[in-house]
C-alpha cells in the first residue's frame, strides 16, 4: 500500500500531523521554515501562518485554541484570530535547545521534549506539565525526543528517542503522571530507518514514522513483531497520525532536509503531506488542559 500526496507543502522539516474533531482541519508544521499549516477536510482549503522561530508542537487545547511549541516557549494560538498567548518558557537557562515533539495524555498533561539544535547526545528532557504548575523531567539524557503515545487502557506510555532505534514502554499512572521504564517494546533494525513520530490504532498497534525508511511502519507494542508497511514517495517519513471523521485516514509528514540533489530530482515529493486509507481506524486524541 502505498501514499499519495494530499497537499504540496514541501516542508523542509514537515513534523506534527494533528487531526482536529472540532474544526474538521488536520494540521502540521514545517519547523525549520516556521510555518503552521492546515487542511480543511470538507473544503479542502489549505491555509498557513508564518512565524519568526522554529514551531515543532501543535497539540489541541481549549476553544479555538492551539498549544504549539515554538523554539523555546509553548504558547497558545488562536486560529481564529493570530493572538499569541505566551504560557512558558521550557528551558529558559539552556542555550542551543529547542522544543521537539510531544503529546497530550488523558488527563489533559501537556509532554514535551527538548533537543539540543544539533541533536549534541544526550542532551534534552522530555517534560510534564500538569495544568497550573510548572515542567517537571520525567525522562533526562533524551538526544532526540520523539514519538510519544499512550496504551487504550492508558497503563502505558510509549517513547521514542531517535537515536536509540528504540521504542520504549514505560508504566504510566494516569492520575500521578508517574512513568516506570518498564522494557524495549520494539527495536528497529538500522537498515529501516530510523523512528520518529508515531500514532496508535484502535486495536493498540503503532504506526511509526522511519526516517530515512520510506514509509509508515505497524508495530505491535506486546511482540515487538512488524506486522505492515505504508510506502511513502519521500526518504525522509517524520510522523503520522489518524484523521477524518471516521478517524480512517492516515496522515503523514514528511520533510526535505539533508537530502542530495540527486536524492530530491529522484522524490519530487519529498516535504509535502501524504495520504492513505490504511483499512483501520485510530482513536481520538486529547485536549490539553494547561
Amino acid at each position: 500500500m502505498t501514499a499519495t500526496s494530499l497537499v504540496s507543502s514541501q516542508c523542509m522539516l514537515g513534523e506534527s500531523p494533528t487531526w482536529h474533531h472540532r474544526k474538521q482541519c488536520c494540521f502540521w508544521v514545517d519547523i525549520t521554515g516556521h510555518v503552521l499549516y492546515s487542511f480543511h477536510w470538507i473544503t479542502k482549503e489549505t491555509r498557513q501562518w508564518k512565524f519568526d522561530e522554529d514551531i515543532s508542537l501543535i497539540v489541541e487545547s481549549t476553544g479555538d485554541h492551539l498549544l504549539i511549541a515554538l523554539k523555546t516557549t509553548i504558547v497558545k494560538f488562536d486560529t481564529e484570530t493570530g493572538k499569541i498567548e505566551s504560557l512558558f518558557d521550557l528551558e529558559p537557562t539552556i542555550k542551543n535547545h529547542r522544543c521537539n515533539d510531544g503529546g497530550c495524555d488523558v488527563r489533559g498533561r501537556l509532554w514535551v521534549g527538548s533537543t539540543h539544535e544539533d541533536h549534541d547526545f544526550e542532551r534534552g528532557v522530555l517534560y510534564a506539565v500538569e495544568p497550573g504548575s510548572s515542567p517537571i523531567p520525567k525522562i533526562k539524557n533524551v538526544t532526540i525526543s520523539n514519538g510519544l503515545v499512550w496504551s487504550l487502557d492508558n497503563t502505558r506510555m510509549y517513547f521514542i528517542d531517535s537515536p536509540t532505534q528504540e521504542i520504549r514502554s514505560y508504566l504510566f499512572n494516569q492520575e500521578s503522571g508517574e512513568i516506570i521504564f518498564e522494557k524495549v517494546a520494539i527495536k528497529i533494525p538500522i537498515e529501516m530507518g530510523t523512528p520518529d513520530g508515531m500514532t496508535i490504532d484502535e486495536e493498540g498497534m503503532l504506526w511509526v514514522a522511519h526516517w530515512g525508511g520510506y514509509g509508515v511502519y505497524r508495530w505491535n507494542p506486546n511482540t515487538g513483531d512488524l506486522l505492515s508497511t505504508i510506502d511513502v514517495p519521500a526518504p525522509h517519513v517524520t510522523s503520522c497520525t489518524f484523521a477524518g471523521e471516521g478517524l480512517d485516514t492516515l496522515i503523514i509528514s514528511t520533510a526535505k532536509k539533508n537530502m542530495t540533489p540527486q536524492q530530491l530530482k529522484e522524490y519530487p515529493q519529498s516535504g509535502n503531506l501524504f495520504v492513505v486509507s490504511p483499512g483501520i481506524k485510530g482513536v481520538m486524541g486529547h485536549t490539553c488542559s494547561i
